[in-house]
């Protein structure tokens, strides 16, 4: 099994209209940047960029 102790849970905000649209995790020892990911906004109905955000 893998270990999952270097992971933690993130959520991706739209920049646009401010909606936690993705919900994800990511390796924090690998990536210590905030993540920022062009996905498709469902409210916006397009592409936009969205940024990490902690789940709460």
């Amino acid at each position: 099994m893998a270990k999952k102790e270097n992971r933690e849970g993130v959520a991706l905000q739209c920049t646009e209209c401010k909606t936690i649209g993705y919900v994800t995790s990511k390796n924090k020892k690998n990536t210590e940047a905030k993540l920022e990911i062009n996905k498709y906004c469902k409210k916006c109905n397009k592409t936009t960029l969205h940024k990490e955000r902690k789940v709460d």
